[in-house]
């Protein structure tokens, strides 16, 4: 069989346009760890082929580099079969994706392959799996709150419709916790989720016990797990932002939730490192901060009416906040919540390190009475942790500082105001109304927007 009439077989197929523009075929020379080398198929980076094997089957991989007359390949499945000088050939339109209304309920991989053991989804448009980037002058300014029914969010880390911000936590203070509370309680028309480099186990977990046969309705759930290939994971992440992209368009109110940029980053770095890229920080080559804000820049507002909400979590290994991942994404998102181990072990849920957080976009979309009240209840916050340990030995005397002593007094009401329950709903009106009640009677005060919207006014 010669390559042209496997060329044609493809072609019938779907899988490979009969055009000039297009190698009939290359040859694979070499197999590094996950990094194929093929000569004579010239294909763009970002482009998609498929390697054939003898008995018909094949993998797909995707061009992730070239040197002079070599082009680099990662696969996006498992490499068992593949023999040395395996054909390889283009397949078209690998950079567009499928979207519509009937991914909605569903669960797919990075691939949009249904996981539900559920037919393939019926949509009806193809977007650029890569975005197009917005003009930044093109985006309504950001003006409306966001009730995420987190009290100490709702309150102190106020987040607007269309904000990106970052969840900061090592392992085990109750990030996959606190994000399916976000997740449940937040007011949005869509919720797409990315769950990228995460345990299989988890992905089943979270669409039965946190988003449940209520909330799916309207979610579409990315999963690509640990054990996929890192452009897998890639593609995952790339993926669910094409997809809340799309739904941004319709005008629509999108939560993007990506758990986790870290697990992103890590696979850029697995394929950074397998083509040559030098590491430079920590191990971490240039193409993982050049991707990183790639990645994030395409939530927020659209010219549209519509918006993405992103919510990305950040692992710091070892609980180190100077992670260059977390480093980065402080930098490029629009505020970090940081979940505190300390917190944690104190039995505090859910342990957001108050004086560690901050909302950007807070005292855009706040009264002046609410940021006064966050203001004071900050400093209250921070004054007895500052002195805590004088506090619980005894050592300090009391009328020393009348702000200790202040400080002293508010305690257990500022830990009361921090703490809730996962069952428990705080929506943005009581949350603001608990704050300022802490600091006067002027807690009564309706609660409006700037923009003097009365969405969330007592009524």
């Amino acid at each position: 069989m010669t390559g042209t009439t496997l060329a044609g077989r493809l072609a019938a197929r779907g899988q490979l346009p009969l055009s000039a523009g297009f190698t009939a075929e290359g040859l694979l020379q070499r197999v590094v760890g996950l990094t194929l080398e093929a000569t004579g198929c010239r294909l763009q980076i970002g482009g998609r082929c498929r390697i054939h094997m003898g008995d018909g089957e094949g993998v797909e991989a995707e061009v992730v580099g070239f040197a002079g007359d070599r082009t680099y390949l990662m696969p996006t499945g498992e490499l068992r079969g593949v023999v040395p000088n395996a054909r390889v050939l283009p397949m078209p339109r690998g950079a567009l994706v499928p979207v519509g209304e009937g991914l909605l309920g569903r669960v797919i991989d990075g691939e949009g392959r249904p996981l539900d053991s559920r037919p393939m989804p019926v949509t009806e448009h193809r977007v650029p799996l890569m975005g197009e980037p917005i003009n930044p002058l093109m985006r309504p300014p950001i003006r409306q709150p966001l009730d995420v029914g987190v009290r100490a969010i709702n309150g102190l880390l106020t987040l607007g419709r269309g904000q990106r911000v970052g969840l900061f936590a090592g392992s085990g203070v109750g990030k996959s916790t606190l994000l399916g509370m976000m997740t449940r309680q937040t007011e949005a028309d869509v919720i797409v989720v990315g769950l990228i480099g995460e345990r299989g186990r988890e992905v089943g977990d979270f669409v039965h016990s946190v988003l449940g046969a209520h909330h799916m309705q309207r979610s579409v759930v990315v999963a690509t797990p640990a054990d996929r290939t890192p452009l897998m994971r890639l593609r995952g992440a790339w993926l669910a932002t094409a997809i809340a992209e799309y739904f941004r368009s319709t005008g629509r109110q999108v939560l993007l939730l990506m758990d986790s940029l870290t697990r992103f980053a890590q696979a850029q770095r697995e394929i950074g490192l397998a083509v040559g890229e030098p590491p430079t920080t920590r191990g971490y080559p240039p193409s993982v901060f050049a991707r990183l804000p790639m990645l994030v820049e395409r939530a927020g507002t659209g010219p549209g009416g519509g918006s993405i909400t992103g919510i990305y979590t950040v692992l710091t290994e070892g609980d180190d906040p100077h992670d260059p991942v977390a480093d980065t994404a402080r930098a490029i998102l629009d505020g970090h919540i940081m979940l505190s181990r300390r917190v944690a072990e104190g039995g505090r849920f859910p342990a957001i390190d108050i004086e560690a957080s901050v909302s950007r976009l807070a005292s855009d979309i706040t009264r002046p009475e609410q940021q006064q009240a966050a203001a004071s209840f900050r400093r209250l916050y921070s004054r007895y942790q500052s002195n805590r340990d004088l506090i619980q030995l005894g050592a300090y005397k009391a009328g020393s500082d009348p702000e200790i002593d202040a400080a002293i007094r508010a305690w257990p009401a500022l830990e009361t105001y921090l703490t809730q329950t996962r069952q428990e709903a705080a929506d943005m009106r009581q949350s603001v109304i608990d704050l300022r009640g802490l600091f006067g009677p002027s807690a009564d005060t309706p609660f409006i927007t700037k923009e003097g919207d009365d969405h969330h006014a007592a009524t």
